[in-house]
Order: C-alpha cells, then sequence, then structure tokens
C-alpha cells in the first residue's frame, strides 16, 4: 500500500526546513531507509531556467540543501544534476542561488550525458536517458509543484524528463509531440526506468497558472514525499482538486497500470483533504506539445549560446 507522507510547511529557513523533511520522511523511515552507506546518490532538482529566479519556477536550493545534508549523514554521497532547456544545470544553479551551499557542502554538480538503454515497454524499445542517472546507486526526485501549459500539470514524474540528456528533449516533442498520449507514455516510462527510490515535492511555494514558467508563485505552504512517484502525483491532483483525466502523465500511468488505487493510498500524516486547495489555477490554455522543426532549431541555437557563450561571459566578469 504506498504511503504518500504530506505536512504543512511555511518557510525555507534551512534549521526550520530541516525539522519539517525530518518528520516528513519518519514515517517512511527516515533518510536512511532510502541511503546507504557509500551509495552515490544523484539528487534530481528542477531546474527549468536561470533566467527567472523571482518567480519559483525551479526547485528551492535550501530544500535541495537539507536533503544533501540528510544524505551525507546517512552515508550516502549525493550529486546534483539535471538537464536545463537551455545552458548548464551549473549556470541555471549558479542564478538561482545554489552556489554558496554548493561550496558548502562541496557538492559536485553533473552535467548529463546519454546513452540509449532497452526498456519493456510495448511502444518504446529503448530510451535515450542520462547515464549518470541510470548508474547512480540511487535517485533522489525533487520537483516543484506547478502547473504546466502543455501537460496541465508538472509534478515527480514529469521532472524526470530532466534525466533525458541535452536537447533530446526537444526532439522528443518533434517526434512524440503531434500525440499526447503518446508522449504522457513516453514522460512515464521515463520514470520507470529511472524508478527516484525518493521523491520530495517542494510546494511550500508553488508555481501556478501559465506554468512551467510564466505563471506566478503561490504560497501552498505543503511538503509531499512518497517512495512511489506515481503515487504522490496522484495525490496531490487531489489536493488541488484538479481532474486527472486532464493530465497526460496520470491518464498514461493509468492505462498502463502503474497508478496505485485511490483506496490503496496512505497517509501517514496529513491527507489531501486536510490540505485541500479549491482555487488553484491552472493554464489559460494549453499549448500543443509539438514544437515543430523551427522551433527546435531555434532552442538549440539558444541552448548553445547560453552554454558555450553567455554563461563562461557570467562566470569570467564575476571571477574579475
Amino acid at each position: 500500500m504506498p504511503a504518500v507522507s504530506f505536512l504543512n510547511a511555511q518557510t525555507y529557513d534551512r534549521p526550520i526546513l530541516r525539522t519539517k523533511i525530518e518528520q516528513l520522511l519518519e514515517p517512511l523511515g527516515g533518510m536512511k531507509a532510502f541511503v546507504k552507506p557509500g551509495d552515490r546518490i544523484l539528487l534530481k532538482p528542477n531546474l527549468l531556467t536561470g533566467s527567472y529566479p523571482e518567480r519559483e519556477c525551479i526547485t528551492r536550493p535550501e530544500l535541495v540543501a537539507v536533503v544533501a545534508e540528510l544524505v551525507m549523514e546517512a552515508g550516502g554521497k549525493p550529486f546534483l544534476g539535471d538537464s536545463p532547456a537551455f545552458g548548464t544545470a551549473w549556470g541555471v544553479a549558479r542564478n538561482n542561488g545554489y552556489l554558496p551551499w554548493l561550496e558548502e557542502l562541496n557538492l559536485p554538480v553533473v552535467e548529463f550525458t546519454g546513452d540509449r538503454y532497452a526498456i519493456d515497454a510495448d511502444n518504446f524499445g529503448h530510451l535515450r536517458l542520462s547515464k549518470e542517472a541510470m548508474q547512480a546507486d540511487g535517485v533522489i526526485n525533487l520537483p516543484k509543484l506547478k502547473s504546466h501549459c502543455q501537460l496541465t500539470m508538472t509534478m515527480g514524474v514529469k521532472n524526470l524528463f530532466g534525466c533525458v540528456p541535452g536537447k533530446m528533449k526537444a526532439w522528443w516533442h518533434l517526434e512524440a509531440g503531434k500525440d499526447v498520449n503518446r508522449f504522457g507514455e513516453m514522460l512515464v516510462q521515463t520514470a520507470r526506468a529511472i524508478a527516484p527510490n525518493l521523491t520530495i515535492l517542494d510546494g511550500i511555494i508553488a508555481h501556478q497558472g501559465n506554468g512551467p514558467s510564466g505563471g506566478t508563485p503561490r504560497s501552498l505552504g505543503i511538503l509531499g514525499a512518497s517512495a512511489d512517484v506515481f503515487a504522490l502525483d496522484y495525490a496531490c491532483l487531489m489536493l488541488l482538486n484538479v481532474n486527472p483525466d486532464w493530465v497526460p502523465t496520470i491518464v498514461a500511468a493509468q492505462q498502463l497500470g502503474y497508478n496505485p488505487n485511490l483506496n490503496s493510498l496512505t497517509y501517514p500524516l496529513l491527507t489531501p483533504t486536510d490540505l485541500q486547495v479549491s482555487d488553484w489555477q491552472l493554464p489559460d490554455a494549453l499549448l500543443p506539445i509539438d514544437f515543430g522543426v523551427p522551433r527546435i532549431l531555434r532552442s538549440t541555437f539558444k541552448h548553445l549560446y547560453i552554454r558555450w557563450i553567455k554563461e563562461p561571459m557570467q562566470t569570467y566578469t564575476q571571477q574579475r
């Protein structure tokens, strides 16, 4: 019976946040239930962009820092990784205030490289995924709770799309984007392949409306965690009063038999009813998932410009 742990948390102040995350994980067995001594643990936050830190559209650095500390205390060796839409994981992390605690904890940041991995799925014989994620001893998934203008919501499953390296994500929009059901299935199979040990959801300040970056911050005061990423996503929709039929990843997981039965979920702390949100803002309208070749080419050139010109120039300027 999948357990989903929810509680209230109102601040990113690190000492208070640490206490809250320890309370959140205690019913699940604590961090030591997910990390063994010597394990190399990938911390996978949402590092969407370095351009809008004020919009609260990335996982807050304070939360990732606390999780890194807990992993270290459990004997693990954490490292940070993601594959942002534009630029590098290090550059996006720097622009969002991650550097002070990255240096404090001496936490490595890796840039994802890809390889082909066979998967057991009828419609996908293989997926190109991050070697760093697939070769880690464990993955802790750290999504931001957000609305999404193409997929209605982005939570734990969608966050693992960041384990598809580089601009391969954009090409997936071209290959599968004409069929939202196929795209949703690809996201679900990616989540299954990465198989995170633990997902901790940052909903203290969420991002609603025209996400993933064009919406507005929304103080919800919520943290969620589960060993079952599908269970956590489903429970979040119940909390926000969002119809699961509107979310392609939920629909695909249901069709593939990965969603838990709603009645089988257990809530050792607070339930979705306890935290009910009645006025969560979804996107004004859903946009096509298909990027099209011209958009992908523009996106690729922008990514290369940020990675090889803009970010190095920012680093050089700061070092002078």
